[in-house]
């Protein structure tokens, strides 16, 4: 009895903890390019996150796509990104969960 217990908790709490990947969206640009000549930079990637106390109480970050989006432009110093794609995951823990959205793309810079 109890072993089937001890194994009833563990099924328990892998279920509670727990890893969910979610794709999310493909995009030529965060701008418009139409007549804009421009000079490709590098490949970038920013993520943000947020955590949740016991999953429901928010502690940290706005886990904003825009946010992100504008980190992968500013690590390379570009303008506008092209080729975007976006993604999110989640993380849950006993007592906290965190929902991480990612944001990959090629960061340009706009010519005169």
């Amino acid at each position: 009895m109890r072993k089937l217990l001890l194994i009833i908790a563990l099924m328990g709490i892998m279920t509670i903890i727990s890893c969910t990947h979610t794709p999310g969206g493909i995009a030529p640009s965060n701008v418009p390019l139409c007549g804009k000549k421009y000079v490709v930079l590098n490949k970038t990637r920013a993520t943000d996150s947020m955590i949740h106390l016991f999953h429901i109480i928010p502690v940290s970050g706005s886990n904003s796509i825009h946010k992100a989006m504008r980190a992968a432009i500013d690590k390379t110093g570009g303008d506008a990104l092209i080729d975007i794609t976006a993604e999110s995951y989640y993380q849950n823990w006993i007592l906290f969960s965190r929902r991480v959205i990612v944001v990959e793309g090629t960061a340009i810079r706009f010519s005169d």
